[in-house]
C-alpha cells in the first residue's frame, strides 16, 4: 500500500544510532527463514543494504493431527523506501491444543508499526482471558488494544501504520480470519475462492468517516482516501489521521472440512493485480505451498505490481 503523503521522521532509536533489530521472523525453521532474519539483522546494524536482499521464502508444517502445511514469499515492490511487509506463520502448540499463526502486515510510512505487530499481536490476541471461550471476542479487544499500544509509543513506532489480515487455526479445524485495511485472505473450497475478509475502503465507510469529523476526497490521484492520505478507511497505528479511523476488524470464523484446499493470506500488492479466483486458478495444482505462494508473487510481478508482495499459501 502507497499512500501520497510523505514522512521523514525517523524513531528515537534510529535518531540515536541504534539498530531496529526485528525480534522474529515469522516461522523459525526453515534455513531460508534464518537466512532471511540474518540479513535483517545486518541491514539494520548498517552492514547491508536493505536493496539487496529482495526476496524471501519459506515453509512449515504442524506437529498435530492430520498434515496441514504451509509457504510464504515476499518480494520488496519498486518503491524506493524499504521492504514494508511483515508476516508471520509458524504452528505453536498452547494449553496442548496446536495452533496455527499466520499474518500479513503491510506497513505504510516506514516498518516499524508492521515489525511491532508481527512481534506483538498474537501474543495479545492469544494471553486474551477469553481466547478459549470466545475467540472472536479476544480478537477484536486485542486489535484494538494492541491499537492502543501502537499509538501511546508512538515516539519509538513512529506516525505509520499497518493494516493487518491474520488467521488463527485452533486444533486444524476451526479458522479464525480477521483483518483491518486491504490485505485479504481467500480460501478455495472445491476450486472456488470464496473471501474470507473484508476490503476496507474509504468510498465503502465515507458515512462513518464524516460522522468522526473526516472526509474522503481522490484528490489528490484517483483513488479514495481518508482526508486526501490514506487508501484504507482501518489500519493500526496512524496517528495523525486515528481520529477518523478505526482498528476495529472484520471477524470470520470458518469450520474447515474436506472440501477446503488451501488458505491464501495476501497484501494487496497481490490483490491490485490479481482477482481472488484467479489466484486460486494459478495454484490449485500446486502441492508444494512455498512453491505456490512464489508463483503467485511472481504472477502479480509479471502483472507490474510495483507495492511490496507478501503472499501466505497453507493446504490443509
Amino acid at each position: 500500500m502507497i499512500p501520497k503523503y510523505n514522512d521523514n521522521r525517523e524513531s528515537s532509536q534510529q535518531k540515536k544510532g541504534v539498530p531496529m533489530i526485528p525480534k522474529y521472523n515469522g516461522s523459525a525453521e526453515s534455513s531460508q527463514q534464518k537466512k532471511g532474519m540474518l540479513s535483517k539483522i545486518k541491514i539494520a546494524a548498517g552492514c547491508l543494504s536493505s536493496s539487496s536482499s529482495s526476496s524471501d521464502t519459506g515453509k512449515g508444517r504442524n506437529k498435530i493431527g492430520n498434515k496441514i502445511t504451509h509457504g510464504f514469499s515476499l518480494v520488496k515492490g519498486k518503491t524506493n523506501h524499504p521492504m514494508e511487509d511483515y508476516h508471520v506463520a509458524e504452528f505453536r502448540v498452547v494449553n496442548n491444543t496446536e495452533l496455527g499463526l499466520f499474518a500479513i502486515f503491510d506497513g505504510h510510512l516506514g516498518h516499524d508499526v508492521p515489525r511491532y505487530l508481527q512481534n506483538h499481536l498474537f501474543g495479545n490476541i492469544i494471553n486474551e482471558p477469553e481466547f478459549w471461550k470466545n475467540p472472536k471476542k479476544a480478537i477484536a479487544k486485542a486489535y484494538e488494544l494492541t491499537d492502543s499500544s501502537v499509538l501511546q509509543n508512538v515516539g519509538d513506532l513512529g506516525v505509520g501504520g499497518s493494516t493487518a489480515v491474520t488467521a488463527i487455526l485452533i486444533g486444524g479445524q476451526n479458522l479464525y480470519v480477521a483483518n483491518v485495511g486491504d490485505s485479504r485472505a481467500v480460501i478455495c473450497r472445491d476450486g472456488v475462492a470464496i473471501q474470507l475478509s473484508v476490503d476496507h475502503e474509504p468510498k465503502a465507510e465515507r458515512k462513518h468517516i464524516e460522522d468522526k469529523g473526516g472526509f474522503v476526497t481522490t484528490f489528490p490521484g484517483d483513488v479514495p482516501r481518508v482526508d486526501g492520505q490514506l487508501a484504507v478507511s482501518r489500519a493500526f497505528g496512524d496517528k495523525n489521521l486515528k481520529v477518523h479511523l478505526s482498528a476495529h476488524p472484520d471477524i470470520h470464523e470458518h469450520t474447515i472440512d474436506k472440501t477446503d484446499k488451501f488458505l491464501i493470506l495476501a497484501s494487496d500488492g497481490l490483490w491490485k493485480v490479481m482477482g481472488n479466483q484467479e489466484a486460486v486458478d494459478i495454484i490449485r495444482k500446486v502441492k508444494n505451498p512455498e512453491t505456490a505462494a512464489k508463483k503467485l508473487t511472481e504472477g502479480a510481478l509479471a502483472r507490474n505490481s510495483k507495492d511490496d508482495i507478501s503472499c501466505i499459501v497453507i493446504h490443509f
